[in-house]
């Protein structure tokens, strides 16, 4: 199983990016997807979560920029970043918890994906 990230990139304060978190190999089932991001000199941080069922969960300080959703079908979530900020700047990362194919339902997986860089600057 892996998780990869992309969709990173450089944007001008007050843009947007859609970063994508796709997981692939022998997967039963993904129980809960979630996005972090690590600025330099600082701690990697939660932004957002969802689970399968497509309840949300937001760091307070990125209810109403970002939004977190997935495509379970796809195996697949998404992170809609607006009103983009310089200190948004970070190395984005997206985690899964995944039950791969031959684990009972009951036991998950941690899995990160590699970052992705987002860059804010004019």
């Amino acid at each position: 199983v892996q998780l990869q990230a992309f969709g990173g990139g450089l944007v001008q304060p007050g843009g947007y990016l859609r970063l994508s978190c796709a997981a692939s190999g022998s997967i039963r089932r993904i129980r809960l997807m979630g996005w972090y991001r690590q600025a330099p000199g600082n701690e990697r941080e939660l932004v957002a979560t969802i689970n399968s069922g497509g309840s949300t969960d937001y760091v307070d300080s990125e209810k109403g920029r970002f939004t977190i959703s997935r495509d379970n079908a796809k195996n697949a979530a998404y992170l809609q970043t607006n009103s983009l900020k310089p200190e948004d700047t970070a190395v984005y990362s997206c985690n899964a918890e995944i039950t791969p194919s031959g684990y009972i339902l009951s036991r998950t997986v941690n899995y990160w994906g590699q970052g992705t860089l987002v860059t804010v600057s004019s």
